[in-house]
Order: C-alpha cells, then structure tokens, then sequence
C-alpha cells in the first residue's frame, strides 16, 4: 500500500499513478521513497510487460514539493546531500527499468517532473502539456535531472532552458525530442495504448537487453573494442531460448509465446 502512488494493473501492464493532485503530484521524501520502491518491486514482476507513469489531477508533476523544499532550505549539507541522493536514486531507478517505461504528462512537467519524463524510455504528451527545468528561479539548479534531460535535448537545448527557465509548450517539446508524441488531451489515452500494444510484441528479454545495448554503445567511439562488444551481445542474446522461440515463431507464421502472457 502506498500513500502518495496508486498503482493499477491491467494484465501485463502497470500505471503508476501519483497521487497528489490537490500538490500538483510535487514530490517529497515520501514520494520519493515510494516511487524508487514501486519501480524496484514492478521490475522484479514477472508478469508485467511495461510500465506507464501517470499523474492524477490537472499537472503530470510540479517537480519539488515547496514545503519539502523549505526544510530542505533550512537544513545542512548533509541532509541535503542525502536528500538529493534519494532523489537521484529514484530517477536512476526508473530510467534502468529492465521493462519499458512510457510518461502519460497531461499537464504541466516542471522541475523535477521534467526529469522523470525524461528519465522514461517513451513520453507521450497532451498538447496542454507544458515543461520547464524552472530550478534557476530558486536559486538552485536541475542536477538530479540533468543525465536524462541531456539525454534527451542534448546540452545545446539544456544550456539554453536550464538558465532561462523558459516554459516549454508540448509541440516545443517534441521538436527538441523530449517527448515523441504530442496529441491533443482526448487522444493521449488511445497514443499511450497504441505505443504500450507494439511494446508488448517485443521479447521481454530482448527489450532490457536493447536498453542496457542503448547505454553502453551512447557516446561511444566506433572502434574494435566496441564492435566486439556488440558482436558479443548480439551472440548471445542468439543462444537465448527467447531468441530461439522468436525466430522460430516468424518461421512458423505464428506468434511467440511471449504474446499474450
């Protein structure tokens, strides 16, 4: 049981649902905790297949909790520092989900609720959706979010929003790659099922595997070293009874056995 989340379950699909829309879903230390332990316990769970991450209410997320920030304004350093810790723990934990993750941002992404769109694999957003990495206008700045924001954008857009603060509108949004779908608010349900159905006729296996290739091949040099790895890789992942009953499906004209579990 959670406090802040809900979590609800439709066969091998998750949403977690953050649940403070009176807050505009911002985030404390119980948020936080939460939602790093929901994603910990959805990707031990073999039976679901993808994730999607949602917010109840009028705004995906508001980033920072105010009365969270307050205290935190008023505590040392080290409470800061485990603070901040905890933050980048969650967000670390969300972006390397074995399972496929989709940010459904129907409202506003401010601060930290950029990042954690950011920090899924796919974010699909209303076109009533507005970002902004709004940390310079407390004095502070957008650390915990910056690897999956630069991820995203790239630090020519980021050098840009993360000194001005400027709101980002959804169309905006896509342009600079931080989300690939921008739909108007009726289609954003129908957009996240569409993505969520072709995910769920990939192999499970193959998909954390694509993710974990993703990480370790990003920024590279193309050299012997890194050609090797991914021969190795793809050798492997060859020898899976994943890859074998995937192969022979195609074959067969039939689909795999993964479908439909």
């Amino acid at each position: 049981m959670f406090m802040t989340l809900e979590i609800e379950l439709n066969g091998p699909v998750a949403t977690i649902w953050m649940n403070r829309p009176e807050l505009h879903n911002a985030f404390d230390e119980l948020l936080i905790a939460e939602l790093t332990a929901a994603c910990i316990a959805l990707d031990a769970d073999t039976d679901i297949r993808a994730v999607v991450l949602a917010g109840r209410g009028k705004s995906f997320s508001a980033g920072a909790d105010l009365n969270w920030m307050k205290r935190a304004a008023n505590n040392g350093v080290d409470d800061n520092l485990n603070d901040a810790r905890a933050l980048a723990k969650m967000l670390r934990t969300l972006a390397e989900m074995k399972k496929p993750t989709i940010a459904r941002v129907q409202g506003a992404a401010l601060g930290g609720g950029m990042g954690l769109a950011a920090a899924c694999d796919i974010a699909v957003a209303s076109s009533k959706a507005v970002f902004a990495t709004s940390e310079v206008k407390f004095g502070i700045i957008p650390s915990a979010i910056s690897p999956y924001v630069l991820r995203a954008i790239g630090a020519r857009q980021a050098t840009r929003y993360f000194q001005s603060a400027e709101r980002i509108d959804a169309a905006r949004a896509r342009e600079i790659g931080l989300v690939h779908e921008a739909v108007e608010p009726e289609q954003l349900d129908a957009k996240v099922q569409e993505i969520v159905g072709a995910l769920l006729q990939g192999g499970p296996l193959a998909q954390a595997a694509a993710k974990d290739l993703i990480r370790a091949v990003n920024g590279q040099l193309i050299n012997e070293t890194l050609v090797e790895e991914t021969a190795h890789r793809i050798a492997h992942l060859r020898a899976t009874p994943e890859a074998r009953e995937g192969i022979a499906a195609f074959l067969d004209k039939r689909s795999p056995a993964w479908i439909g579990e």
